[in-house]
C-alpha cells in the first residue's frame, strides 16, 4: 500500500473552505476510484496561518494513477482549491507503507 501526502496553506478565514472542499468535492471523488483505501486531512494553526496535509492511501502507485495522472508526483490541486489557498505544493511525495 503506498501513502501520498501533499500540504496546502490557508489563511485563518479561508481555512473552513478548503476543509469544505476536501470534504464535499475531493473526498467523494476520490472513494470512487479503483485502489482507494481511505484518507485523512491534518492541519496546524502556526503564525496566522493553517497548514493542511492531505494524506490518502492507495492500493499501488498504478491506482494513483487514476486520481493524479502518469506523473504521480505532480499535485492535482483544483481550481476551487487554489481559490482558498495561499499557497502550496506542486509535487506530492509518496511512501510506501510497512506493514506492522
Amino acid at each position: 500500500m503506498i501513502a501520498r501526502f501533499w500540504r496546502g496553506w490557508a489563511t485563518t478565514q479561508n481555512a473552513e473552505l478548503y476543509r469544505q472542499h476536501f470534504r464535499t468535492i475531493v473526498r467523494p471523488h476520490i472513494e470512487t476510484l479503483p485502489g482507494f483505501r481511505g484518507c485523512f486531512l491534518l492541519e496546524k494553526c502556526e503564525n496566522g496561518e493553517v497548514e493542511f496535509l492531505a494524506v490518502t492511501h492507495w492500493q499501488s502507485l498504478d491506482s494513483i494513477k487514476a486520481f493524479a495522472g502518469d506523473d504521480v508526483s505532480i499535485a492535482k490541486v483544483e481550481p476551487q482549491a487554489r481559490a482558498v489557498l495561499s499557497r502550496f505544493e506542486t509535487t506530492a511525495t509518496h511512501y510506501e507503507i510497512t506493514p506492522s
